[in-house]
Parts: C-alpha cells; sequence; structure tokens
C-alpha cells in the first residue's frame, strides 16, 4: 500500500533475482530467497505478490524505504513491535491475527477501517438492550489505493500461491504466508462482506512440517470455513473507484502495450500513474527471464 502511495502500480517492475545483505559481516550476512529457491529476473509487481517473490519484495521495501512502510503500518492498525530494517518485508515480526485480519479488511473495504470488537450488544431476560455497539468506520487509505491493493491480492487466488479458493464461485482476495521453517503458515482473506484471517503453528514456536505452506496448511481451513459463513451472503463485487484507470501494457516494461502487441495485459492504475510512453517493441516471452542471471 506505500508502493501505491508513493505512485507505484501493480504494473511497475521489480527485479527478482540474488541479492546478498550485510555481505561483510559474517554473523549479518543474509540472502533472501524464494520459496522455489529459483529467481524471476523482471517482474510486475503484480506478479510478485501473486507468487510470493520474496526476493522481489524486498527490492521493494528498499526502493521505498522502512520507515514509509512503519509508518503505514501504524496507521491501519499493527500496534505489535515490527522490525526496523528490510527483513520486514517477508514478516521478520510478528503481529496478532485480530491486527492483520482488520488490516486485511480495511483494504477490501475500499480503505475504511472498523475497530474490531467482540460483543455486538447485550440484552436482559425480557430481551430489552442495555448495551449496543455502534461501529465507528473511519476512511484510513484513499479508495484507490484500498482497490489496487485488493485487485492483486484477487490475483493471489486466481493464478497465484491460493488458486485452490478460485472455484468457490464468488469475488475473492487475500494473501497466504509461510514463515522459515514452516513454523507458521497463515492465509487472510475475504470477500466484500466478510474477512477471515487462519493461522497454524505450535504455541511453542516449532516446525509444522515440511512443505506445510499457508497454502497447504491454512487455506484449506479458510476455505471451509468461508463457504459455510458467505452462504447466506449477497454475492457483491469488490466496488472499483472513480479514480481508476485501466490500460493495456507490456508485460515485461510495464509500459504501454506497442501497437500489435500480442502479449499486452490489461493492468489497474490510480488514475495520473498509467504510463504514457509505448514500449518500444514487441516483447517475447523468454524476455519476462533475461535477468534471471543477474
Amino acid at each position: 500500500a506505500t508502493a501505491v502511495d508513493k505512485g507505484l502500480s501493480p504494473g511497475t517492475p521489480l527485479v527478482d533475482s540474488g541479492v546478498v545483505f550485510n555481505e561483510n559481516d559474517p554473523d549479518m550476512v543474509w540472502r533472501p530467497e524464494n520459496y522455489d529457491r529459483k529467481f524471476y529476473g523482471q517482474i510486475l509487481m503484480r506478479d510478485a505478490l501473486a507468487h510470493s517473490r520474496n526476493a522481489a519484495t524486498v527490492r521493494l521495501l528498499e526502493k521505498i524505504g522502512v520507515p514509509s512502510v512503519l509508518d503505514l503500518a501504524q496507521k491501519v492498525g499493527i500496534a505489535s513491535p515490527l522490525a526496523h530494517d528490510l527483513t520486514l518485508a517477508l514478516g521478520s515480526s510478528g503481529v496478532t491475527m485480530q491486527e492483520l485480519t482488520a488490516a486485511y479488511g480495511l483494504f477490501l473495504n475500499q480503505g475504511i477501517g472498523l475497530e474490531p470488537y467482540l460483543i455486538e450488544s447485550v440484552l436482559d431476560a425480557s430481551g430489552k438492550s442495555l448495551e449496543y455497539h455502534v461501529p465507528e468506520p473511519k476512511q484510513v487509505l484513499s479508495k484507490e489505493t484500498a482497490y489496487l491493493i485488493t485487485n492483486m491480492m484477487e490475483d493471489v487466488i486466481q493464478r497465484g500461491t491460493a488458486q485452490a479458493a478460485k472455484g468457490m464461485g464468488r469475488p475473492l482476495a487475500g494473501k497466504t504466508g509461510t514463515t522459515n521453517d514452516y513454523t507458521d503458515a497463515w492465509f487472510v482473506g475475504g470477500a466484500p462482506n466478510l474477512v477471515t484471517g487462519i493461522w497454524v503453528g505450535f504455541d511453542d514456536i516449532r516446525t509444522l512440517g515440511e512443505k506445510e505452506t499457508g497454502s497447504h496448511a491454512a487455506l484449506p481451513i479458510w476455505m471451509t470455513y468461508m463457504k459455510a459463513a458467505l452462504e447466506p451472503l449477497p454475492i457483491i463485487p469488490f466496488t472499483i473507484p472513480d479514480g481508476i484507470v485501466f490500460a493495456k501494457i507490456d508485460p515485461v516494461t510495464g509500459l504501454l502495450a506497442a501497437d500489435g502487441a500480442s502479449a499486452g495485459v490489461v493492468e489497474v492504475f490510480v488514475k495520473g500513474t498509467e504510463p504514457t510512453q509505448q514500449a518500444g517493441e514487441t516483447s517475447s516471452p523468454s524476455d519476462f527471464f533475461k535477468f534471471d542471471k543477474l
């Protein structure tokens, strides 16, 4: 969301390649890797999110700055202490599921935040209302920023790490998560009218077992619950704000697709951030991976 606020978009190119931090300090050296131990060269921000490309995500945080992300985290209700370094990009800090789910709810609710609560009303023996919670919605993020994040998280389900939920028959958006050594697996996501977070792990912080990722351990639980919880609710789409525009772009450079290009894709932008320069030539699929050896 910070990247979007700074003028970037789902169509912004990022580099997903090997990088080493603190290489002069053997005790602090850090080499962020992707889950499959592969790198994918130049990719779009949308693809980095949909497929959980860690290296590209770290580079994005390096570009936009840790302080600005910390400021936004506080803005959306994350009160837990967070790392003040680039490991923040990969979830190195623990937050509560309540904080995380409420933040995702804000994205899926057009940037409107609501304070979580447990008790909606208190009635006496005769049914008279003694107390009733009245939500106080607050516009925390712009509708346009929230929509771009939601739209990218829809792709997580449509073609990313949560494709198992693709057949649920309604607009959904969310994100998987897996920590080092498979100690935590989670999935947070929902529809415009319901957001749910699922965490799977042990209280004593030990591994769940090999390959117990968010997709494998948490997503099936989320799907089972959401199928039942969403059944009585209407199927509604995510609202597209007035300040959103669409443009056909080149999937490698993020520039406007060249005339006659067969590989162009339609991308979403906050009005005023869409590309105005056209890609110089038609891109081939192999161009997508040409930075893999950097």
